[in-house]
């Protein structure tokens, strides 16, 4: 394999949004042409980056893509008066995945990324079936291409006490005069990453913040943090979360739950529910880590691989 191909290339698609259009970067690692693709997708405040060191791993056997989710690191920012949710994000993958093409897809999300799926697949299995061969590529399983779905500290629904600690950072416009406090920034809302060296802390920091002027500032449009804040009415919040929770058990090929010991995302007795919950579900549960695990360890990384290698190896 060329060494060009075991290091990242950025490339977009033009997406639609409720006022006009944005592109939405990815960086892609390993040969274009490969019909095999990992599709790792970050978390709420993260970049496609995240995954750097999982896809120098994968990179040789497959095609792996990790977007930055609109309103994140290279991808444009949103309109006024359009709205940052799930709604968007499945729009967008869906046409990532278009372009893509890919013969056989195992998706990898953390946290929101792993929302996205469950969002995506609740979506498609709401889809009525004189849509199958209208040009969406989508027969009768919705999502034939998928094999594999990996949850990185999430399930079909979120701890209240988790989300209500993300909320209280991700709309501060914080800024740093060098980019040594912003590591520091990092180390301190992002603790439940569990112990990393001082690279990899700066590798977790580099990309979520950019350099603008004299000061650090974040790699992200505080604007994604107006969905945490919406109220919903109770009825439909349990409307929602029964779709997420039909959605995972009626998907049939292998799920791998990935949980921090100390997650206040994914508590043990959800992930257990999960496990039990879905007939081809895996439960891996790393010590000293909340949320979530970075996928940057070697303990983790044998676990992501293996689990990939199975689901690229297992017959339709």
């Amino acid at each position: 394999m060329p060494s060009s191909a075991m290091q990242p290339r950025l490339e977009s698609v033009t997406c639609a949004n409720p006022m006009g259009m944005h592109r939405m970067a990815y960086w892609e690692w390993g040969t274009p042409d490969n019909d095999q693709v990992v599709l790792c997708v970050h978390g709420l405040t993260r970049s496609g980056r995240d995954f750097d060191v999982l896809a120098q791993h994968l990179a040789g056997r497959y095609r792996v893509v990790c977007p930055d989710i609109v309103g994140r690191g290279h991808s444009d920012w949103l309109p006024a008066g359009a709205p940052y949710g799930f709604v968007q994000y499945v729009s967008d993958i869906l046409t990532l995945l278009a372009r893509l093409n890919p013969r056989r897809l195992v998706w990898v999300g953390t946290s929101m990324g792993g929302l996205i799926a469950l969002s995506l697949l609740m979506g498609l299995k709401r889809l009525p079936a004189a849509h199958n061969d209208a040009g969406l590529g989508l027969p009768e399983n919705r999502c034939p291409q998928l094999h594999g779905l990996l949850l990185n500290d999430v399930g079909p629904e979120v701890d209240a006490a988790g989300l209500a600690r993300i909320a209280t950072y991700v709309a501060e416009p914080t800024s740093f005069a060098d980019f040594e406090q912003a590591v520091q920034y990092v180390r301190t809302v992002a603790a439940g990453f569990g112990p990393h060296d001082e690279a990899q802390w700066q590798a977790l920091t580099r990309h979520v913040f950019v350099k603008q002027g004299d000061h650090y500032i974040k790699h992200y449009d505080l604007r994604i943090a107006e969905g945490l804040g919406v109220s919903v009415q109770p009825a439909v919040a349990e409307m929602m979360k029964a779709g997420l929770w039909q959605a995972y058990q009626d998907f049939q090929l292998p799920v791998l739950i990935v949980r921090g010991e100390h997650s206040d995302i994914l508590p043990a007795e959800l992930a257990e529910r999960m496990r039990l919950a879905q007939p081809r579900a895996q439960l891996a549960e790393f010590a000293g880590v909340g949320h979530a695990p970075t996928l940057m360890q070697a303990d983790q990384l044998v676990v992501a691989e293996a689990f990939v290698a199975a689901c690229m190896g297992a017959q339709s």
